[in-house]
């Protein structure tokens, strides 16, 4: 359930049980809530953000359960002063417990510098509809290649 005006949906939005985690999880990222994000990952969950080694993950190995997770939490989202989610695409099979989501991520900092993360997000679910899994795939050098300063006004002379 989308609960942010930070996310813009373009994609089938049925109710299958991964892509509304997806949805949970952005909208509480969004809202800057850690404790609802929790909510949305199993206490055994792995989260890869990105996958393979990275600066927030160095031996690409995940974080696991929700130390790992809010370890990641602090490191990778609490920085982050607005986040706006576009997801262009959604594929669920409705007999499954997965979702893999398209779309992009553009995470501005305070002084109004940001950066934009093209990316795949893959979910799978327990049955109770809690986050297991969620592996995002995308490359870090190619969003800190879009790191955009903020425009600067000059006043006229």
């Amino acid at each position: 359930m989308i609960t942010s005006d930070a996310i813009t949906w373009n994609a089938p939005n049925d109710d299958h049980p991964a892509r509304a985690a997806s949805q949970r999880s952005y909208s509480a990222v969004a809202k800057g809530d850690l404790a609802e994000w929790l909510t949305v990952y199993a206490e055994d969950a792995v989260l890869e953000d990105p996958v393979g080694p990275s600066m927030f993950d160095p031996e690409g190995r995940g974080h696991h359960g929700h130390e790992g997770i809010s370890a990641f939490w602090r490191l990778a989202i609490e920085p982050i002063d607005i986040f706006e989610f576009d997801i262009c695409e959604s594929f669920a099979n409705p007999g499954s417990n997965t979702c893999a989501n398209i779309g992009r991520i553009k995470t501005s900092f305070a002084d109004g510098s940001y950066t934009i993360t093209e990316l795949i997000m893959v979910y799978v679910v327990h049955d109770d509809g809690r986050v297991a899994s969620m592996k995002a795939f995308w490359e870090p050098e190619r969003t800190m290649a879009s790191f955009t300063k903020p425009s600067s006004t000059t006043a006229a002379g």
